[in-house]
């Protein structure tokens, strides 16, 4: 697997209550790339962590730009330029 970009939207994040909103945000992410790099370790990195927190806890970005790299046993979610 090269590096791939993935644009994955986070409107479920929505639906939770406001305090919980970027929590739920980071597992969205998560969760979406097990689902499609089939990998079951998946890391967030910094940059991508601390864009989804830029605005705090409750108002999470409505779609995030991720880069995606595989290392050792997993993959690696990157902040997409």
């Amino acid at each position: 697997m090269d590096d791939r970009v993935y644009t994955i939207p986070l409107r479920d994040t929505f639906g939770s209550p406001r305090t919980k909103r970027t929590k739920k945000a980071v597992n969205v992410v998560k969760k979406y790339l097990k689902k499609h790099t089939k990998v079951d370790d998946v890391k967030i990195d910094s940059s991508l962590n601390e864009f989804l927190w830029e605005r705090g806890i409750r108002k999470p970005p409505r779609r995030v730009k991720v880069k995606v790299v595989e290392e050792d046993a997993g993959v690696v979610a990157y902040l997409a330029e």
